[in-house]
């Protein structure tokens, strides 16, 4: 098939990008961020410190914000980076995941990493790749783990201040943690998700998560179970982080994360008050519209807890019928997501996503478990998330609601139709 002119354009970044999403095809590399099934979690870090010390320490030199949680963290690193950036620091931001193009993970100010620098730092890196294959004590760094690296060095190549640091999974062993020093740490609530990596009790991800609290840091967090804040304060404690619980009790979820974003800036001193904190972020796939009449909304809620988030944002809209595509990956607990969101429905039709090497709940099943809350409603079932979309599409009504959710994947798989890669690519924003 021919390319477009934009296609060859991009031919470098494409290939860099394939050349990292497939390093976890080298037999007996430890690719996988499985801390539960590996005997000694923290060859995460010494694995990521080795590839750092290889480059020459690129993860120095930056004031840190370093933000974990169960949901939220992406909205909360996204207000507090734009606030550093509107007060005139040059802020660099990694966050995790994405939806349509790799480079939505890495920005400075308000544009992604130029595509053509990212193939060109991946260049960069293949040489200390190989060194570590053939040397290093734990093998090649995972996709992760090259992601954060090519990020800092970007940051670093841009002459950042502030580094707003979005943790991958977890806290205390995920690759974003070798940072030493941060100013602030913040956790935003803790759910269950990635149970089966953290623990199957929130006091066990509670625990994990915290292991991002560092000595010297202001520690901030919007969770209001006393049992989970004993967690961070003992942390606190212990490595002489300052603890700030925050009153959330009665607020709504974007008013949670606005609470915990603009207490960081007034910390940080580029706010006066946190009232100030009145920017709107919009990011891909988050309760986003994309369509508006009539309204077609995506968001990537892939938990019970973001499924809860995503029925508050619904309950302040005006809608007659609330249709839905939804796919679910099978690392999830897609029976409780489905509990939550199905009564609501009008009309659902499951589907699966198009993305290769991630598995999907099987649609069947999903359907299955839809019955359970349908009450007699229509359910239909598509193998193509694409087709899936058209009909759902095609069905509604002028005064109607239709929701994709239940996984980034799925999100990112529609969201391409309004905003595809090369457009990112080329305007280095997701903007529609």
């Amino acid at each position: 098939m021919k390319q477009s002119i934009h296609s060859q354009k991009y031919a470098k970044y494409y290939a860099a990008v394939s050349y990292l999403e497939t390093l976890g095809n080298i037999a007996h590399g430890y690719q996988q961020t499985n801390l539960k099934s590996h005997p000694r979690p923290r060859m995460f870090l010494e694995r990521m410190q080795d590839f750092l010390d290889l480059l020459g320490n690129p993860e120095k030199g930056f004031k840190y914000v370093h933000i974990t949680g169960t949901a939220g963290k992406g909205s909360v690193a996204s207000l507090v980076q734009a606030q550093l950036v509107k007060a005139g620091k040059k802020t660099g931001i990694f966050t995790s995941p994405f939806t349509v193009s790799t480079i939505e993970k890495i920005q400075v100010g308000s544009k992604y990493i130029d595509p053509l620098v990212f193939a060109n730092l991946t260049d960069k890196l293949k040489p200390y790749i190989d060194e570590e294959i053939l040397h290093g004590r734990h093998g090649e760094p995972s996709y992760f783990e090259m992601m954060f690296a090519i990020a800092l060095l970007y940051f670093k190549k841009e002459k950042c201040e502030y580094v707003v640091l979005e943790v991958g999974l977890g806290g205390r062993y995920d690759a974003t943690n070798i940072v030493k020093n941060p100013l602030i740490t913040a956790i935003t609530n803790i759910g269950l998700d990635h149970t089966h990596i953290l623990g199957t009790r929130r006091i066990d991800i509670a625990n994990d998560k915290a292991g991002i609290i560092k000595k010297g840091s202001t520690f901030f967090t919007s969770e209001e179970d006393p049992k989970i804040l004993q967690i961070f304060e003992s942390q606190c404690e212990e490595v002489a982080a300052e603890y700030h619980p925050l009153k959330v009790k009665g607020l709504d979820y974007d008013s949670r994360n606005r609470l915990l974003a603009g207490s960081i800036c007034v910390n940080l001193e580029i706010i006066q008050h946190v009232t100030h904190m009145k920017e709107n972020i919009t990011l891909p796939a988050r309760f986003e519209t994309v369509k508006k009449r009539p309204l077609v909304i995506i968001d990537g809620a892939h938990n019970p807890s973001k499924i809860e988030s995503t029925v508050y944002n619904l309950g302040q809209l005006q809608y007659r019928n609330l249709i839905l595509v939804i796919a679910v990956s099978a690392d999830k607990d897609w029976k409780s997501m489905m509990k939550i969101i199905i009564p609501r429905v009008h009309r659902i039709y499951v589907t699966r996503f198009s993305v290769p090497g991630r598995q999907a709940v099987d649609p069947k099943l999903l359907f299955q478990e839809a019955k359970k809350y349908a009450d007699g409603r229509s359910i239909h079932l598509f193998s193509d998330p694409f087709q899936a979309y058209k009909n759902a599409l095609k069905d509604l009504a002028p005064r109607d609601l239709l929701l994709v959710t239940g996984s980034f994947y799925l999100a990112g798989d529609i969201r391409k139709i309004y905003c595809g890669e090369e457009q990112i690519l080329r305007n280095r924003n997701s903007h529609l």
